[in-house]
């Protein structure tokens, strides 16, 4: 698969826009975390990654839907929108990235979401919501159009139209305290279900740090959830890092 940029597609002209909370602004009452051992990320020595002033371009957590609108007037343009959610707060230019040039055997345009990362590991919260859109001429030759996140991928097959997935609901600053349940792990007796967080409903790559665990390297990951347990098994910290 060959990833091309916006400009180097025929017929297609990029475009972007950030819906609420794509930039770097805090849900009330949460600070942005600020370069230092205080805030640290889990796991990390007491140390925060080197500071940068930008991030990196990379696919949003989860895409949740796509529509394409048609304008009523000839020679107008579809134009794709697609919505979703990034992890945490100063995420920002959520745009659509073509990876497919041309006429594609099966009719689909493939593009990811992506957006620009925090410099900085991100505090947990609820995800934040996130949206792009792309206008595509009319003469294009596409019947489809698929749209990829880091942990999943919608399409859209009857254009102009709609598709949608349920949208995730966790705040992760909620999670300290609650016990720990890996996949294929049997449930602690007497705890109640809500005092556990499930690895089993994250789609998304986490990273679970034991007391008894070190920690071979440190990569920031803004798309991986790093979570630190007690010896009893609770979470003990959490951050996007």
């Amino acid at each position: 698969m060959t990833r091309v940029l916006p400009l180097a597609v025929a017929g297609l002209i990029a475009l972007s826009f950030g819906s609420i909370g794509a930039n770097a602004q805090s849900p009330p009452g949460q600070a942005l975390s600020q370069p230092g051992a205080a805030n640290a990320p889990p796991g990390s020595g007491g140390e925060a990654p080197p500071a940068t002033s930008e991030g990196m371009h990379l696919p949003v957590l989860i895409v949740t839907s796509i529509e394409v609108l048609r304008s009523p007037r000839g020679g107008g343009m579809d134009v794709v929108r697609a919505r979703g959610f990034v992890p945490s707060v100063g995420w920002k230019e959520p745009h659509l990235l073509p990876i497919t040039s041309g006429k594609t055997i099966d009719g689909t345009l493939d593009l990811i979401f992506q957006a620009v990362s925090p410099p900085q590991p991100g505090p947990p919260g609820p995800l934040m919501a996130v949206e792009a859109i792309l206008p595509v001429e009319t003469s294009h030759p596409y019947k489809a159009v698929r749209v990829r996140s880091s942990t999943n991928a919608i399409t859209l097959k009857t254009l102009p139209g709609y598709v949608e997935i349920a949208e995730p609901k966790h705040d992760f600053s909620k999670y300290v305290g609650k016990y720990f349940l890996a996949k294929g792990a049997a449930a602690p007796a007497g705890i109640a279900a809500a005092d556990i967080v499930k690895e089993a409903d994250m789609a998304w790559t986490v990273r679970v740090i034991k007391p008894t665990d070190g920690i071979p390297n440190y990569v920031y990951e803004p798309n991986r959830l790093t979570l630190v347990l007690t010896e009893d098994g609770r979470i003990n910290d959490v951050a996007w890092d």
